[in-house]
């Protein structure tokens, strides 16, 4: 006899290893990429510093795509940190600094215009330049005759003739008229382009910077004429986040916040230094520039002029000194906005401390009432699976309102009813969907064709006597298998109630109650094997004739259309040759309740066939 290989036993340690080769590779390229992430991210932090202000540059970037002349960040600063403002007290200080902002401004503009003027005075013209000077004073001339032509041609209102209105010209004078206008037209435009030529020559910035003080004019009135909308107070406006999650949020909202509006005061802070830097600068050459006056004193033209040039370098340092101070001003204002923040900060602090402590305390309560149901569970009057599977109900019940009451302090109550209430359905129903079937099968097993109490059934290969049909699962008393008697096994088994939607069960107690069942005999080889068989075959028709008829009628009665297959319940023989002789296996009808009885008498006629003497067996054949 051959012994068969025996497999190879794995080694425990590969039993106990985790994850396999693949999981490995796919676990160690998720570390790596999150690694990787990880440095990306160390190394743009910077990038986040100046998230503030990235809206404002890119603003300055698209409004104009050459080179401004004057610095109006100072006003971008003011406008976009006060998009940032969240309660009462942030939005004045936000108002308070736009407003200086705006004042600084619009100073850096007037010293702009005053130092080009002040410029272009002193500038000498050579080359293109001086030929564009020369071609302008030409032009001024030459418009200033068109406008004396255009005046001298145009009619006096004489109202005194045809009932108090003018006099219509002669037909000639209204064209010399139109044409004189054409040409001051034509001559101004010239004028107005020579001038511009001769700005781009001498390198005067005067009319650009009009153009941009233009342009700031109408930004700051298109800001005016929007709405802000007004906020609560601080300790109303961060008592708002009533969750754990929101009140993070406003954590780090709040720093990024105060680092934005703590830059904000330093480029304040270096306005007015490089401010009083130029200031002096400037001081020192009005003094220079003053020693130098005092030696040409006897010129008096060239005295007028230099007290002329004093008194404007003058205004100039005096506008700077409005700036310097409106620099200062704002700074002191940006360190109150960030003290403000700082107070917030510790309002916020408070509160994402007192959600961890309800959570503590949460925690510290499941922790007690666990430990009072163990106490309670271990009590001797109770008996010991009923007391396990109690304490499981509540433990998980406890963990299940713990888990619950710690989801709503972080994230609070669901806003959305319709959208969560529909997730939450969907994720229960797939979760759920063997006690949703369970149920709906408990529909199909209290009809009229389902299954009662003490009905013989066949469910997954499993036969017993029904003893309960509850709402989930129907509770069988195991009998053993069908070929055996049916007596109890003393086991209860139950079965989901999704059976009778998904599978199919055998119910043996219902109208009719009939059954094929077979019995089995071995008879040896013979001259009259044959006769045997026949005889055999007789017996059983014989005891199940009554059954048969019966069976048949109720049969045909069930079948309600035409065409169908005919039911016969006449006993068939099947033989199969056998190493001692010929096997026998007889298939007759009879009732579910009393297969058992019925194969008991069949099988004590067989065997008083088999013990007849030959004689009397022949002596049967022939009477049959």
């Amino acid at each position: 006899m051959a012994i068969p290989p025996v497999a190879p036993v794995p080694h425990p340690a590969e039993d106990r290893r985790p994850v396999g080769k693949t999981r490995s590779i796919l676990l160690s390229a998720l570390t790596a990429l999150l690694i990787v992430c990880c440095i990306f991210l160390w190394t743009t932090r910077s990038s986040m510093e100046n998230l503030a202000f990235l809206r404002q540059k890119s603003r300055a970037s698209t409004t104009s795509s050459k080179k401004t002349l004057v610095d109006v960040t100072t006003w971008q600063t003011a406008e976009t940190l006060a998009g940032l403002a969240v309660t009462a007290e942030e939005q004045e200080y936000a108002r308070e600094a736009e407003r200086l902002a705006d004042h600084e401004v619009d100073q850096a503009f007037a010293s702009a215009l005053r130092q080009a003027r002040l410029k272009a005075e002193h500038r000498v013209l050579t080359g293109e330049a001086l030929a564009l000077s020369q071609k302008i004073a030409q032009l001024q001339q030459l418009v200033k005759q068109d406008q004396a032509l255009v005046q001298s041609l145009t009619p006096a209102p004489n109202t005194s003739a045809q009932g108090g209105k003018a006099a219509p010209a002669p037909a000639g004078d209204s064209d010399d008229l139109d044409v004189a206008k054409a040409q001051l037209g034509l001559d101004s435009d010239e004028l107005d382009d020579a001038q511009d030529d001769l700005a781009r020559a001498s390198g005067d910035d005067s009319s650009q910077i009009q153009d941009e003080l233009t342009a700031h004019e109408a930004s700051m009135k298109e800001y005016d004429t929007a709405s802000h909308n007004p906020a609560q107070v601080a300790s109303v406006t961060e008592r708002q986040h009533g969750t754990l999650a929101a009140r993070i949020r406003a954590w780090f909202n709040q720093t990024d916040r105060y680092k934005s509006i703590l830059q904000a005061q330093q480029k304040a802070q270096q306005d007015a230094a490089s401010l009083t830097a130029d200031h002096n600068k400037l001081e020192g050459q009005a003094e220079l520039s003053a020693s130098g006056s005092a030696n040409n004193a006897s010129d008096r033209t060239a005295r007028l002029a230099s007290l002329k040039d004093r008194s404007a370098e003058r205004q100039i340092l005096f506008i700077y000194g409005d700036r310097i101070q409106s620099n200062q001003q704002l700074a002191s204002v940006y360190g109150k906005w960030a003290n403000q923040v700082l107070v917030q900060h510790q309002i916020v602090l408070h509160l994402i401390l007192r959600s961890f402590a309800l959570i503590l305390f949460i925690l510290l309560c499941m922790v007690v009432c666990d430990a009072v149901i163990r106490k309670l569970m271990a009590h001797p009057a109770l008996d010991r699976r009923q007391s396990q599977t109690l304490r499981s109900i509540l433990q998980l019940g406890i963990q299940v309102i713990g888990v619950i009451l710690i989801l709503l302090v972080i994230f609070g109550t669901p806003k959305e009813t319709p959208t969560i209430l529909g997730l939450t359905t969907a994720a229960l129903t797939v979760a759920l969907q063997d006690f949703i079937l369970a149920f709906l099968g408990w529909f199909i097993l209290i009809g009229r064709k389902g299954l009662h109490v003490g009905d013989w059934v066949e469910i997954n290969g499993v036969g017993g006597e029904v003893v309960e049909v509850g709402l989930f699962s129907t509770t069988l008393l195991e009998t053993g298998a069908l070929d055996e008697k049916g007596y109890p096994t003393g086991r209860r088994i139950s079965f989901p109630n999704s059976f009778a939607i998904r599978g199919a069960y055998f119910n043996f107690s219902t109208s009719g109650q009939w059954m094929w069942d077979e019995i089995a005999v071995t008879i040896p080889s013979s001259s009259d094997s044959i006769g045997m068989v026949e005889r055999i075959h007789a017996a059983v028709s014989e005891e199940t004739e009554k059954n048969s008829q019966l069976a048949e009628q109720e049969w045909q009665r069930s079948v309600h259309g035409k065409g169908l297959s005919q039911f016969n319940a006449v006993p068939v023989v099947n033989l199969r040759p056998a190493p001692p002789g010929i096997n026998v296996q007889v298939r007759y009808v009879t009732r579910a309740a009393d297969r058992f009885e019925v194969r008991n008498r069949l099988y004590r006629r067989v065997i008083e066939l088999l013990q007849q003497p030959a004689s009397e067996q022949k002596g049967n054949t022939g009477t049959a």
